[in-house]
Formats: C-alpha cells, sequence, structure tokens
C-alpha cells in the first residue's frame, strides 16, 4: 500500500497517506480505535472501498488493473457474524465460490467437506443450516468457505468479537494452527490488542483518522512503543502482554515437594521442610495442595486439599502462563506438567521472577530495549 487515502465527498478522510508492506504468507494486524479506518483499510485492498488516492499492489501488480469481480474471487474474506446465506445448507455454504468458479457440483461439495475438517466442524453439520449451528461453529464455517477456493490472501473484518470469550480462544488457536500449514497471506482486523498480539506477525497501530501509528512485530510492539498514544492504546499491563515472548522452558523444576496420594511415611519425611505438597494421583497427575501436617503415612486427608490452579507446560508455554500460574495458586507455586498432564515439578514466584530479570536482561527477539521488571515476587497471595 503506497500513499493510500480514501477521501469521501463530504470531505471525511477515512484513511490518511497509508504506506504499508504486507509480509507474504503471515499474519498482519490492523488495530486501533474504533473510527481509525482499519476496516476501510481492508476493504480496499479488495475494493469494496475504491481508494481516492494512492496504489495497492498485490506482488507488484496494480489491483487497480483488476476487473474486480476476478479480484474479490481471488480473495477470501470473513466477517463478523459469518454472513452466511441462511437458505444453504452448510455444505453448499462453503462451496459457494467454487461454484461460482465453475466447478461441478459434487466436487465443491468434497471440496467443502475436507475443508469442514480442516477447521474442526463434525461432518455431521454439513447438513445443517446456519441457523442450527452455534455463533463459534458459524464462524468455522465462515473461515471453510473464505478457504474454499484456496486463496493466497484470507482478509478478515473482526470474525472472532461476536463470541464469547472462551469461543473466541478456540477460533484464535484454529487460526494459528490453520495457518501454519497452509500458510496464508492474512489481513486481520480487530480493535482487541491481546488479539493482535496473540495473532499477528506484524501489527499495524492506527490512531484516529487513518494515520499509521507504528508497524512491527508485537514483540516490538510491546517493549518500543512508538510514542505516547501507542503506549496509552498497549495499555499500562503491556509489561506483563510482554512475558508472553519470553520462552519457560529454562525453568528450573523442583519435585521436592511433590508426592503421590499413596505416599508412604518415608516418602513425606524426605519433603520435610516444604510448606506445603503437590499432591497427585497414581498416574502423577496433579490432585491439589496439602500441608504436610494434613498427610498421615499411607492415608490422604483429601477433603482438605487446596487446588492447584492452572498447569502450565514449560517450553510451550510462556513464561506469562508461568507466572499467571503461580500467582493464581494459593502456595504461589506454579505446576508444571506435560503434553499428558502429568506433572514433572513445580516452581515458585521467586523462581519465576529471577527468570523473568534475566530474560530481561539478554533481551528477546524484537525487543528493542531490556527494562528493569518490577519486583514481582511481591505479588504472593
Amino acid at each position: 500500500m503506497d500513499s493510500v487515502t480514501k477521501r469521501y465527498p463530504d470531505g471525511t478522510v477515512a484513511v490518511d497517506r497509508l504506506t504499508l508492506e504486507i509480509p507474504d504468507r503471515s499474519i498482519t494486524v490492523l488495530v486501533g480505535p474504533s473510527g481509525c479506518g482499519k476496516t476501510t483499510t481492508l476493504r480496499m485492498i479488495n475494493r469494496m472501498v475504491e481508494p481516492s488516492e494512492g496504489t495497492i499492489l498485490l506482488d507488484g501488480e496494480d489491483l487497480q488493473r483488476q476487473p474486480v469481480t476476478t479480484l474479490r474471487r481471488s480473495m477470501g474474506y470473513v466477517i463478523q457474524n459469518a454472513g452466511l446465506f441462511q437458505h444453504r445448507t452448510i455444505l453448499d455454504n462453503i462451496a459457494t465460490v467454487p461454484r461460482m468458479l465453475g466447478r461441478g457440483k459434487q466436487k465443491s461439495r468434497e471440496r467443502a467437506a475436507e475443508l469442514m475438517e480442516r477447521v474442526g466442524l463434525d461432518a455431521s453439520l454439513g447438513k445443517r443450516y446456519p441457523y442450527q449451528l452455534s455463533g463459534g461453529q458459524q464462524q468455522r464455517v465462515g473461515v471453510a468457505r473464505a478457504l474454499a477456493a484456496d486463496p493466497p490472501v484470507l482478509l478478515m473484518d473482526e470474525p472472532f468479537s461476536a463470541v464469547d470469550p472462551v469461543v473466541r480462544k478456540g477460533l484464535q488457536d484454529e487460526l494459528l494452527r490453520i495457518q501454519d500449514e497452509l500458510g496464508k497471506t492474512i489481513v486481520f482486523v480487530t480493535h482487541d490488542i491481546d488479539e493482535a498480539i496473540k495473532l499477528g506477525t506484524m501489527v499495524a497501530v492506527m490512531r484516529t483518522g487513518g494515520r499509521l501509528a507504528q508497524f512491527a512485530p508485537p514483540a516490538e510492539l510491546l517493549s518500543d512503543p512508538a510514542d505516547d498514544f501507542v503506549e496509552d492504546f498497549l495499555g499500562a499491563d503491556r509489561g506483563i502482554r510482554r512475558l508472553s515472548f519470553f520462552p519457560s522452558a529454562a525453568l528450573e523444576l523442583t519435585t521436592g515437594p511433590v508426592v503421590r496420594a499413596d505416599a508412604g511415611a518415608e516418602q513425606l519425611a524426605a519433603a520435610d521442610g516444604a510448606a506445603h505438597l503437590l499432591v497427585t494421583d497414581a498416574d502423577d497427575r496433579p490432585l491439589g495442595w496439602a500441608a504436610p501436617d494434613d498427610l498421615s503415612a499411607g492415608d490422604l486427608a483429601a477433603g482438605r486439599l487446596l487446588p492447584y490452579g492452572r498447569p502450565f507446560v514449560p517450553g510451550t508455554d510462556s513464561l506469562r502462563a508461568a507466572l499467571d500460574c503461580a500467582v493464581l495458586s494459593p502456595t504461589g507455586w506454579a505446576v508444571a506438567v506435560d503434553t499428558d498432564g502429568r506433572v514433572t515439578g513445580v516452581v515458585s514466584q521467586q523462581a519465576i521472577g529471577e527468570a523473568i530479570r534475566t530474560a530481561h536482561g539478554a533481551g528477546n527477539p524484537g525487543d528493542a530495549r531490556a527494562e528493569e521488571p518490577a519486583d514481582i515476587t511481591k505479588v504472593a497471595p
């Protein structure tokens, strides 16, 4: 996008001289306050809105020189509430674009069935109508429909904003999985900075008036905001968000306070000195925390166990996830598990704090500066 401007007849400028290079095979997120021109920018890419000035090039070719219908069929488009055809079945909704491109009905439906599986929809839903599906399922159909013609570019306009937080997280994870498999060039509009940080390979922060405030990878955006506007938009907890880009693999776990529910007196004695013991079942899955005095040899006082909170997976989850687990734990210790949910050890808030200080001192990819973190070891319950 080279100096692209959208000016309406009444003089309103929705987008002002926007210059942006969107990387191939990545997710570029446009984020900013309401009325900053995010959706207008997105719609200028597929010419649902025509720019007043400037040029938009796709692989070096001016989009203004392409027939509008050809251009739009070469780009997937996903909107809020999915925008499905209510009188068509799910299979036929997904098969819409392949049918428009001249593919046979059977082949188009076969392609639709493949995409249903890819986006995590059960094949039995294919004969249903949109009103018979949940909001999250409808959004998955919308993504499948946008992918049906295998377009190189996928445009997404706040596609997950109308669903509840739990469904939204699942849809975000599904999009990242699909992108990892397909490698599309995705332009994603949202007003949610957390969604932008999670999904974006690059994030474009736009300010009111349709001007670009900053364009950077998420980690750089959090560590080095361009100005006060960007810093304010990122919010007061941007330091916590930044921890999402530090891995937890280097955390030193301990198994000293970990005992099985059927532990004998000898095992309990070995854990002597710990303020709390993490009790696991016979398969090493966590049950909860107990004070040593609450455990008798070979007998677990199950009713007295404190919740162990939400565990994290070292090497997969970030330091932010590990810190969150420790803060939520009634003992101040985070529980680490493997991908099968078996306990691999525990780690204290103090140890996580040291790991954060070390990570900040070493910096991380995309960070322009290392900042001295607050003493998070003081937040223990």
